[in-house]
């Protein structure tokens, strides 16, 4: 992939071929950037269960072409059986089982506030027409999910519910091009599509989603998903030279993707794809991070107004000021985990939607309701079991997240939406693909398509080294070494490097877009 697609009357960018077509249609049937973005989540939650679901939570990020920015937080709070003594004689709160699905799943209702705050035109039987569908008829089982499934399964067939009927039907993991039908998740859809979105957490869907959580031992329970709001919250934003660049305030870590850049901004780099760009990026990620680990969870109980530290250019100065150009700062920071998946639409009218969503690690907590075939979430497996300090457990509490949509408005008129998967990684492959293309002139796709480094861990893996694609010239990874990172090599193309993609509205009306050839995605223009 290396050429950038682009159109004029509407674009869609998704990690999965089959989503992607499903928004693209939306937006040749008259519907909104915002009401695309819903039939790709639900797309997405059928044909790329490993990655994403309704069972998760999400965030939406919304360029308006009036010059409007506004977002949703539809991340889902701890239950109220959610305490600590729950956890009793644990030193942590397990990744996987029915003591990881904790905090209610949020994602559809950030569907239902995002078509209520941007305009829905088009019914919403449309909108979950082609998951409905795919959930249904089957879809092929692609590379990624089928070498997930056979990694995974060990861990999550034997947890109660139905993962293993749905995944396993045949009594072992579906191979590449098999096909995964799931007849319970279409049969939700369908209710939702007939009784509407809010029918998860307050009608009869919410009362069968909770009866099968308290049957396989959840503590989420019916109050709870009542009690559950997605929130219109102000975006964060940062200016750079040439552009304003937006985010999603804790509990994620938006706050970190736009310290980033910021910093970086105050370098003085002028150059792509040498040291001074690769080890500047990651130096402000260290710096980014830092603030991050310490201040990013849920804002009721924060210390810090980011919004404030971002108005700050002499604090932004003084991170700048403590990267050595020629050092790196030694790393030994923990780092955090996950899968997502973001995703993002251009109408014609110049709407355009950045959005991401997820269900934490692989499958979630494994735990796959009989009833709705709902994937549930461990997003709350992330709390630490402590009564104060950073992302402690407390009932209603809202976790840490890695999710962040990324959007930029340029003082040329341009309008981007980027984002990736990727847990620790999202922030950084923001900061890579967004340099590359607004500081350093790479083409769109280029930008994605090129080689990205990582630093810290993804996929559930602890590491704290700098990740890179072999295809950097070897002289760049000597140099890294010689100034201090622990280079650990990896090969090209690797999907621990996330699934990224991008689209870019232009004043005159050009759509540009890109997606990620580590991923199973496409641009889907109109």
């Amino acid at each position: 992939m290396l050429h950038t697609p682009r159109s004029l009357r509407g674009m869609v960018t998704a990690p999965h071929h089959l989503a992607a077509q499903a928004g693209r249609d939306v937006l040749a049937d008259g519907g909104s950037a915002v009401e695309a973005c819903v039939a790709v989540a639900a797309a997405l939650a059928v044909v790329y269960p490993h990655m994403t679901g309704i069972g998760g939570d999400g965030f939406w990020l919304v360029a308006e072409p009036d010059g409007r920015t506004w977002a949703v937080d539809a991340c889902g709070g701890a239950a109220a059986a959610a305490t600590i003594d729950l956890y009793a004689g644990r030193a942590a709160i397990p990744w996987r089982g029915p003591l990881a699905a904790n905090t209610v799943a949020g994602a559809v209702s950030g569907w239902a506030a995002a078509l209520a705050a941007g305009g829905a035109i088009l019914p919403l039987g449309r909108l979950l027409r082609d998951a409905i569908h795919h959930a249904e008829a089957g879809v092929p089982v692609t590379a990624g999910g089928a070498a997930l499934a056979r990694a995974k399964g060990p861990e999550l067939r034997h947890l109660p519910g139905a993962y293993a009927a749905t995944f396993e039907p045949d009594g072992r993991p579906l191979d590449e091009g098999a096909i995964l039908r799931q007849p319970a998740l279409a049969a939700t859809l369908r209710r939702l599509a007939a009784d509407g979105l809010n029918d998860f957490y307050t009608g009869s869907l919410a009362r069968s989603i909770a009866a099968d959580l308290a049957a396989l031992g959840s503590p989420v329970r019916a109050d709870d998903l009542a009690r559950h709001r997605a929130l219109a919250v102000p975006p964060l934003s940062v200016p750079i030279a040439g552009a304003r660049l937006f985010n999603l305030p804790p509990p994620t870590q938006g706050l970190a993707s736009l310290l980033i850049l910021a910093v970086f901004d105050r370098l003085g780099v002028t150059e792509g794809e040498g040291f001074a760009h690769v080890h500047g990026l990651v130096e402000a990620t260290k710096q980014a991070f830092l603030i991050r680990d310490a201040h990013c969870h849920d804002p009721a109980h924060g210390t810090l107004d980011p919004q404030a530290l971002l108005d700050d250019p002499a604090a932004l100065d003084a991170l700048a000021a403590r990267i050595d150009p020629a050092r790196a700062l030694p790393w030994p920071q923990p780092s955090a985990s996950g899968d997502t998946t973001w995703f993002g639409a251009v109408d014609r009218q110049g709407q355009v939607v950045s959005c991401i969503q997820s269900t934490y690690f692989e499958f979630g907590s494994g735990l796959v309701l009989p009833e709705t075939g709902i994937v549930w979430q461990n997003r709350g497996a992330s709390f630490r079991l402590a009564a104060g300090g950073w992302n402690p457990l407390r009932p209603g509490a809202r976790p840490f997240h890695t999710l962040n949509p990324a959007l930029a408005r340029f003082d040329d008129g341009r309008v981007m939406a980027y984002g990736t998967m990727g847990g620790e990684g999202q922030p950084q492959t923001q900061a890579a693909l967004f340099t590359r293309y607004a500081r350093f002139a790479m083409p769109l796709q280029q930008a994605i398509t090129a080689p990205r480094w990582l630093l810290g861990r993804t996929w559930g893996e602890e590491s704290t080294s700098l990740k890179i694609e072999d295809r950097f010239p070897p002289a760049l990874l000597d140099r890294l070494r010689d100034a201090g990172h622990v280079v650990e090599p990896l090969p090209a193309f690797t999907a621990t490097m996330g699934h990224a993609g991008a689209l870019v509205r232009h004043p005159g009306g050009l759509i540009e877009g890109a997606t990620d050839p580590r991923g199973d995605g496409m641009v889907a223009a109109w």
